[in-house]
């Protein structure tokens, strides 16, 4: 039997969701879904929508991108953040190509087995991509369930077993529907149910949700760990020199990237980091460039 507001979330969804996004809609392929899903990671809506559509004319299926130069790949990557996930999408599409006949997988462990996919993604693409019965849990659904069932204002800090269980306990027997629901109760968090200024009046389940209904209370569980600064670190002075090799037609003197940071040593700590982590190579003569 579904629970009753999560039938109105679907509903809502399907009437007022984002549903032109690339990545959604019956005619989009598995492989499109499984691309989106690993650029969305940690990065905004609006800078991914125009990178897929790119992505896909480029590469369209997973042999295409397994065929790709390394470096081509991360140039198209851009400013998405996180290369690694680029060249992980890559080495997943090359055991597509070769392990499952070009076909993305629609069992959840073998969707794990593919390099850099991980739980929330397999269970994503199996949804999403499939129209399978999984929770798919991201941070919008762990808000909508921690204010609507659980009644408080945030969700605090993760726990996988936990926040699994609550939401397949949302979710409807029947795999479209339940598929649906995924979608709905996560478009809800990202575009109503907001983190810091939901937008309750226009709630379609306002009448459920234990927060409203207890009128607001502030959180008082344990907090999570401060998120580290992006600005000065490590990671931006990464940012700088990828975008230094993606802009070279040639290998970048060393001497250019000192420019990145006015600290040499982390200047010398990012790069080093960057061809630990297969994104950058040096030639015989010290000229950096993509692998």
């Amino acid at each position: 039997m579904t629970i009753e507001w999560v039938d109105r979330v679907s509903r809502w969804y399907l009437d007022h969701g984002r549903t032109d996004l690339p990545w959604r809609g019956e005619h989009v392929t598995p492989w499109a879904v499984m691309v989106s899903e690993v650029m969305l990671q940690q990065t905004q809506v609006s800078r991914v929508a125009p990178r897929l559509s790119e992505w896909l004319e480029r590469w369209p299926t997973p042999r295409d991108l397994a065929d790709a130069p390394p470096a081509e790949v991360l140039k198209a990557w851009g400013r998405l953040g996180y290369p690694r996930r680029a060249l992980a999408l890559q080495a997943a599409a090359r055991v597509i190509a070769e392990e499952h006949g070009g076909v993305v997988p629609t069992d959840v462990s073998a969707l794990l087995a593919l390099p850099g996919i991980g739980h929330y993604t397999a269970r994503a693409v199996a949804v999403f991509a499939h129209g399978q019965r999984h929770p798919v849990v991201d941070t919008n659904v762990r808000r909508v369930v921690a204010r609507v069932v659980h009644g408080q204002a945030i969700a605090g800090p993760p726990a996988t077993t936990r926040d699994l269980a609550d939401t397949e306990a949302l979710l409807p027997a029947d795999p479209p529907a339940a598929a649906i629901a995924s979608v709905g109760i996560m478009e809800l968090g990202a575009i109503v149910c907001t983190a810091r200024a939901p937008k309750c009046d226009e709630c379609p389940i306002a009448a459920w949700c234990a927060w409203r209904l207890a009128g607001y209370p502030p959180y008082e569980g344990p907090s999570r760990a401060p998120q580290a600064r992006f600005d000065g670190s490590d990671r931006q002075v990464r940012g700088r020199i990828m975008a230094i090799l993606r802009g070279a037609d040639i290998p970048v003197p060393r001497f250019a990237l000192d420019a990145t940071s006015p600290d040499a040593d982390q200047v010398e700590r990012a790069l080093q980091g960057l061809i630990a982590d297969g994104l950058a190579t040096v030639e015989s003569n010290g000229a950096i460039r993509l692998p």
